[in-house]
């Protein structure tokens, strides 16, 4: 076969890459000296990102810049966010800046259970399956990762509760061992992993002396869902009190913009580009953070799912003259454990915000998140979206046709007053250069 290898993650590094540039690309000087311009001088330090994952060949960057001005429970943040896409930081920051001299953001934690479970088949009599759960070895789950748990217990967390879970209606023979988690400043995922593992060896063991039926363990595996791990964040003020330059009258704006957060809510074609806009804050700060995205992204959008149709995460309400914006969202997060020990720039990440404790951590993420819906649901129902959007995206356009440092003052002048297009820019750049 074409293109094939065997063996290919016992090669070195210089060896994989040179397979790839002998297999794939035409000019193999040019890609390779790419490769390796991405490569840390510091050597140890770009082991350390050798080590991350496999089979690496050079590192993939994303910007990382900061929002300031973030006032959340009346201390003040300046927020770390890693992200490409233009405008997500301007308009971070615009709302930080807009809530500051409005009493800023209110967070709270309201809950912190993370979840992980046992799937297994078992063909004999359920209630004997319960009884025995629940009266037997339900105890020993407990004794048996003691070793496991030990120190997270010191700290406060550990195991919170073990249930059975009868699903045969939807499958036939099939049940969960359905357990809760504290895991504290920890993400816990591989501490929840391990727990399982065990609870399934133990099952497994003990089932063949005592049950009649066949039991097998299918899997064991914390679940990303977690809507016990709930945070939520809110802005409110007096109508009248949303008056600035770009909202003359704040009573128009106000049912506006929650006119515009109402149809997010009952119509899922809107709810999913409202939700993104709100990922675009929260992911950015997950990922300078050193957490895992995809697992909050995939938590989050069931979570928008839970009620059986896909809805909005923000909510907005005027009533007896109070503007009010909350965001309610599941959360699981760490600030130790994982990346958060290894990447020098996560440890910078988590200095820069103070040295959060997970709870902390959560508040801030959900106040990015309610801060990047607000810039965009306003300037959606105010100047529209592109306006802003483009003006940030300018010289992305510009570098894509390599303009020089002389073509971006002059067209960045030119386009503070004339409407960002793609056809615009390269119009504008056409004129200079002819």
């Amino acid at each position: 076969m074409p293109n094939t290898i065997s063996g290919f993650s016992k090669l070195s590094k210089s060896e994989k890459i040179e397979w790839l540039l002998d297999t794939y690309f035409t000019n193999k000087d040019n890609a390779r000296q790419l490769i390796q311009n991405y490569w840390n001088t510091d050597k140890k330090l770009q082991k350390l990102h050798d080590e991350f994952i496999e089979n690496t060949i050079t590192n993939y960057y994303l910007p990382l810049g900061v929002a300031p001005n973030f006032r959340i429970n009346d201390t003040f943040y300046t927020i770390p966010m890693a992200i490409e896409e233009s405008s997500v930081i301007a308009a971070a920051s615009k709302a930080a800046k807009f809530w500051l001299e409005r009493g800023g953001f209110k967070a709270e934690v309201i809950s912190t259970e993370k979840i992980g479970q046992v799937h297994f088949t078992y063909d004999g009599d359920n209630e004997d399956l319960k009884l025995y759960i629940d009266t037997v070895i339900k105890q020993k789950f407990f004794e048996d990762t003691q070793s496991i748990t030990k120190s997270m217990q010191n700290r406060g967390g550990g195991i919170l509760n073990i249930e059975l879970k009868d699903k045969t209606k939807e499958l036939e023979n099939y049940y969960q061992l359905h357990a809760t988690f504290e895991t504290l400043d920890a993400m816990g995922a591989n501490f929840i992993n391990s727990c399982l593992e065990q609870f399934a060896q133990t099952l497994k063991s003990e089932a063949e002396k005592s049950l009649e039926g066949n039991l097998d363990i299918i899997m064991s595996i914390l679940s990303n869902y977690v809507p016990q791990c709930l945070v939520r964040a809110e802005v409110s003020c007096k109508v009248e009190d949303l008056k600035s330059k770009d909202i003359p009258n704040p009573e128009d704006f106000a049912q506006k913009f929650k006119q515009a957060v109402t149809i997010a809510e009952i119509e899922p074609y809107r709810a999913v580009t409202h939700n993104k806009g709100i990922m675009n804050g929260i992911d950015a700060v997950v990922l300078a953070t050193g957490n895992d995205f995809r697992a909050v992204e995939a938590g989050v959008h069931a979570y928008a799912a839970k009620d059986g149709s896909y809805t909005s995460l923000t909510h907005c309400s005027v009533d007896d003259g109070i503007f009010k914006f909350w965001i309610e969202i599941p959360l699981a997060l760490g600030t130790v454990g994982g990346l958060t020990n290894l990447h020098p720039l996560v440890k910078l990440s988590l200095e820069m915000l103070q040295k959060p404790t997970a709870k902390d951590l959560m508040k801030i993420v959900a106040v990015a998140g309610l801060a990047q819906n607000f810039g965009a649901v306003k300037s959606l129902t105010t100047t529209g979206i592109q306006e802003g959007h483009m003006k940030m995206h300018l010289m992305n356009i510009l570098n894509q046709f390599e303009a020089t440092d002389k073509e971006k003052v002059t067209l960045v002048e030119h386009f503070k007053t004339n409407v960002v297009t793609h056809s615009a820019v390269v119009e504008a750049l056409k004129n200079i250069r002819e």
